[in-house]
């Protein structure tokens, strides 16, 4: 199967988005059912889900989502990931298997901090700190 990129796939993505004004929790039926036109898009994967607020003990953190082809890319990712940020949690995300999809994706979830945001979340970045004094 050809994959993005070496194919145009029109009718690929979609975006749907619901929150609460009130910062209520809610169920996760409304954008389900929204998202439910993208179980057989073009690609075999089905729909994907963007959400905020969904990991509260790691709500000081970006958390990213990638999809890889192979166990290379994966850590060849993972060493540019290194180089721009500290990786707080790294993990493979728990999918259901379907049979009819075939050379499924490895789907990995970080948790990272950019290095100068956790430097001055520390004040490291600030003249005089406790290491210029040292």
């Amino acid at each position: 199967m050809k994959v993005e990129g070496q194919v145009r796939i029109p009718s690929g993505c979609t975006i749907a988005a619901v929150i609460s004004k009130e910062g209520k929790r809610m169920s996760g039926d409304i954008i389900y059912n929204a998202m439910k036109p993208m179980h057989d898009r073009s690609n075999g994967l089905g729909g994907g889900f963007s959400g905020y607020g969904i990991y509260p003990e790691y709500k000081d953190f970006y958390a990213l989502h990638l999809f890889y082809d192979s166990r290379a890319t994966r850590k060849k990712c993972e060493e540019f990931l290194k180089d721009r940020f500290e990786i707080v949690k790294s993990e493979k995300i728990p999918t259901r298997t379907i049979p009819e999809i075939k050379d499924e994706p490895i789907i990995w979830r970080y948790f990272v901090a950019p290095f100068k945001s956790l430097l001055a979340r520390c004040n490291l970045m600030k003249k005089n700190s406790s290491l210029e004094r040292s």
